[in-house]
């Protein structure tokens, strides 16, 4: 069956970017993209046509606008169009070139050449219908913590979860990194397929990465004896909810990053980890999102 999408377009001033991304993905955008020019900045959404009204996008707009002006910044110009299906997922890569994260990734979309020369860790990716591009602020805080945690130990012996993986940028990022096997989830059937088809993309084998459809609680099922590490890039409000799981796969060194997170939901989020068991080691933040690294009280 065909389903056209909405394509949602927002011209704004670059630093109401991260706000949109967050109206757009609470909105139900199934992806989103951004491009930068100078301080303007351009942010897309996708979302099937089915999934919202004319009324719902005016009150989108409004949002944006309420938006803008609590953070004294210009108005934002919003418009929508649909777009048919087998145009949306490929609209948006003219927008996404390669990008650097930290000290030693890059992210290569898979349809571009790898550069001739580089000292950094290549990460081809192809997000897919999943997305999960790495220009998120929170993709980006949790590959530099992973950088930060791993970069300088590698260790083929870690085994790390990843709840939520999307597009499988972390999944993937870790191993680049070096961790010896990966179990990760979604309950999007979407990124399970684009998971799958990046390992790929990144010579790894489906032994090392373990993919399955499902939340916490496929995942608990799938890991033989508790992780090393967890890394969680979703929504705070979901969040909250699967942290008392945690301690399943958990052991008493287990380390954890997590993001997803407002700066607004950062006080309730490190309750709930207190709550049970963990301590919120550093907290890093870029714009109005953070990151908790955390590890077992």
């Amino acid at each position: 069956m065909t389903y056209n999408w909405w394509e949602i377009r927002v011209l704004c001033d670059q630093n109401l970017e991260e706000v949109i991304f967050w109206r757009l993905d609470t909105f139900g955008c199934r992806g989103t993209a951004s491009q930068v020019k100078g301080n303007d900045c351009l942010v897309l959404g996708y979302l099937p046509e089915h999934q919202t009204q004319l009324l719902d996008l005016s009150a989108l707009a409004l949002n944006l606008r309420q938006d803008a002006l609590c953070m004294s910044l210009p108005v934002p110009v919003m418009d929508w169009s649909l777009i048919e299906e087998e145009d949306w997922a490929s609209s948006w890569k003219q927008y996404w070139q390669p990008q650097e994260i930290g000290d030693r990734f890059l992210i290569n979309p898979a349809w571009l050449a790898l550069p001739e020369k580089s000292d950094r860790i290549i990460l081809r990716l192809d997000p897919g219908a999943a997305f999960g591009t790495g220009t998120h602020p929170t993709t980006e805080l949790c590959l530099e913590s992973l950088e930060m945690r791993l970069g300088l130990e590698p260790n083929s012996q870690a085994t790390i979860a990843d709840i939520g993986c999307g597009s499988g940028i972390l999944s993937i990022g870790a191993a680049l990194l070096g961790v010896g096997q990966i179990y990760a989830v979604d309950i999007d059937a979407l990124a399970i397929r684009s998971t799958i088809n990046n390992g790929k993309l990144n010579q790894i084998g489906g032994e090392k990465l373990i993919v399955e459809q499902g939340d916490i609680e496929n995942l608990i099922k799938m890991v033989s004896q508790p992780v090393d590490g967890i890394v969680c890039n979703i929504l705070a409000e979901v969040i909250i909810d699967i942290i008392p799981r945690f301690e399943a796969i958990a052991k008493p060194t287990t380390w954890g990053i997590i993001s997803g997170i407002l700066l607004e939901q950062a006080k309730s989020t490190a309750d709930t980890l207190e709550q049970n068991g963990w301590v919120v080691a550093t907290l890093w933040k870029r714009g109005e999102w953070c990151c908790f690294n955390i590890r077992r009280s």
